[in-house]
């Protein structure tokens, strides 16, 4: 038996074999002494700057060659505050004048400049340096205590990352080439590590609560990201019986791979739009090799996360334009700017606020600054004339907002057309179905918007007043709870009534439990990772839309618990 086996989420598909790598900041606490020999503390100091530096060099490489120039400048920041000679000489002063060692005179002198560049409210980019300083200074303090500082971008051997959580910038420099898959304390299938690990197609497990006490560095991990298990130090059995899943799992995706040209058509021949979600262009391949329909949820976001400063028009519209040009006619919906609750710009300062999910989000931020917005706007219509472009409203709460935001639209359209750019003339505006009250007010949005996309990530949070980043309350992340079913029924009948389309880009939509209960319910399109597209497409062949609403139904009327309703479609469908 292996050593220990622990119980998490299985996030992404696939199974992974590999040795543990700890992505976990090592104790860099130290003891402030007096030294005698300030000259040797001067070169301790300046051979842990000399080491940063070379690190740092290295790590901007792999950046440049994983994710390109632009997002890898963030290293060259901190190559240069490393070669600023003022803040070296204040240190090495602090030494010489207080006989201090070199880890307490670098602090010293770095908190300065960390509560001087805070300070500068009126300056974000300033305020940003304060985090380079703090990462530089982490760095520096790691080489003079010995210890490893572990950064995903110096990985060069296969290896199964194991960490708390992965930020997004984490997992933006996991290179697929060696990270085999990875395990995580904390987070569940809407978590950004889970969405990011289903875009990089590697196996994950997420949640597991102790990954990171009952894993060490080096140890070898059986990752099954089918079932949400990990083993640690594996018999050599279990070795090969993981390595006889991973071979079947690899001869299912061969399996799936041949409906990459073919129609999502159900057993009673019922078309359905199956759809990807992306967050940049560089996600392209993956919809093309999915043979996706549709990109349902294009999140703009991410062109301003992975961006220094605000991105002005033409940048923009590059972006869009790949992505529209890509799909070669088929539809694109692009989501507004979605910045607020657990993502923040570092140049665009956001208050602090007692429930950010709450709060100063999405299109409340695009209203209220709309000089971001009308530069969005402008790029999208432009954008628009070489594709089949949809736009899309995020945390839409009341017809009010939407009218807001339509008419600062047709403004900036007006004058593009006025100043003879080319516009497409049938650009779809819709909304993320997500707060409640929209949902509730379905029958009425359904009379001015073209379309809903249901976001069901935030409307189960919102439904539920259950944090989805929360572990203590993760029992109320109930997909399949017959009162969000009958939320997403009224939403899709409203729309019907009519004539318009509802799509799905949350979690759910490739869940394959929810699939047939939303076939059933009466969904036209699917949106998901594109590692989950031909999967779904194959369950879809293969189930009668008669039948599945006449389990909707069930469902619905004769069933109260998520659990109960789990059960219903593992019996009737899958027959377990």
């Amino acid at each position: 038996m292996a050593e220990k086996v622990l119980k998490g989420i299985a996030a992404s598909d696939g199974v992974a074999i590999a040795k543990a790598y700890m992505l976990v900041d090592p104790d860099l606490s130290f003891e402030k002494t007096t030294v005698s020999d300030t000259d040797a503390e001067v070169a301790r100091l300046h051979d842990a700057f000399d080491a940063s530096k070379a690190e740092l060099k290295v790590i901007k490489d792999k950046a440049v060659e994983n994710l390109g120039e632009e997002e890898a400048e963030v290293f060259e920041a901190h190559i240069t505050i490393l070669s600023d000679p003022e803040m070296l000489g204040q240190i090495e002063g602090k030494i010489k004048d207080d006989k201090v060692n070199a880890e307490e005179a670098l602090k010293e002198v770095t908190d300065t400049f960390i509560s001087m560049f805070e300070a500068m409210t009126d300056n974000a980019y300033m305020q940003e340096r304060a985090g380079d300083i703090r990462d530089v200074t982490k760095r520096v303090l790691s080489h003079l205590l010995g210890v490893t500082l572990p950064s995903p971008a110096l990985i060069d051997s296969e290896v199964i990352v194991v960490a708390h959580d992965l930020t997004p910038s984490d997992t933006a420099q996991l290179d697929r080439k060696y990270v085999k898959g990875f395990i995580t304390d904390i987070g569940g299938r809407t978590s950004h590590s889970a969405i990011m690990s289903r875009t990089l197609e590697i196996p994950a497990v997420v949640g597991s609560e102790s990954a990171t006490t009952d894993i060490k560095e080096g140890d070898t991990v059986v990752l099954d990201g089918i079932n949400g298990d990990a083993l640690v130090a594996p018999t050599d059995a279990e070795v090969a019986d993981y390595q006889q899943k991973a071979k079947d799992f690899v001869a299912q995706k061969a399996e799936w791979a041949k409906l990459k040209n073919e129609a999502t058509v159900s057993k009673d021949g019922k078309h359905f739009e199956l759809a990807s979600n992306i967050g940049t262009p560089d996600d392209m391949d993956g919809v093309l090799d999915a043979g996706s329909e549709a990109i349902g949820l294009f999140r703009s976001e991410f062109l301003y996360m992975n961006s220094s400063e605000l991105p002005d028009e033409d940048t923009q519209f590059e972006a869009y334009k790949k992505v529209v040009e890509g799909m070669n006619g088929k539809p694109v919906i692009v989501r507004t700017m979605d910045i607020g609750g657990d993502k923040e710009l570092p140049y665009l300062p956001l208050p602090d606020e007692m429930n950010p999910f709450l709060g100063y989000r999405a299109i409340r931020i695009s209203l209220d600054r709309d000089d971001i917005f009308r530069t969005q706007l402008r790029a999208l219509l432009r954008a628009s004339h070489y594709g089949q472009l949809r736009i899309m409203f995020p945390m839409i709460a009341t017809l009010d907002e939407f009218r807001k935001a339509k008419a600062i639209f047709e403004e900036e359209k007006a004058k593009l057309v006025a100043a003879g750019t080319p516009v497409a003339d049938d650009i779809k505006l819709g909304i993320m179905i997500e707060i409640p009250a929209a949902a509730i007010l379905a029958d009425q949005f359904a009379k001015e918007v073209d379309f809903f996309s249901i976001g069901t990530n935030d409307l189960i949070q919102y439904s539920f007043a259950a944090d989805r980043g929360n572990e203590q309350v993760s029992y109320l992340y109930q997909p399949y709870n017959p009162s969000l079913l009958r939320l997403i029924k009224h939403v899709i009948d409203a729309a019907h009534a009519n004539g318009r389309f509802t799509g799905m880009c949350g979690e759910v939509a490739g869940d394959q439990i929810a699939v047939p209960l939303l076939m059933g319910l009466g969904l036209d399109e699917f949106s998901m990772s594109s590692t989950s597209v031909l999967k779904t497409r194959s369950l879809m062949k293969k189930l009668d839309t008669k039948e599945m609403a006449k389990l909707a139904d069930k469902a619905l009327n004769e069933c109260v618990t998520n659990e109960e309703v789990k059960e219903l479609v593992e019996k009737n469908v899958f027959g377990k």
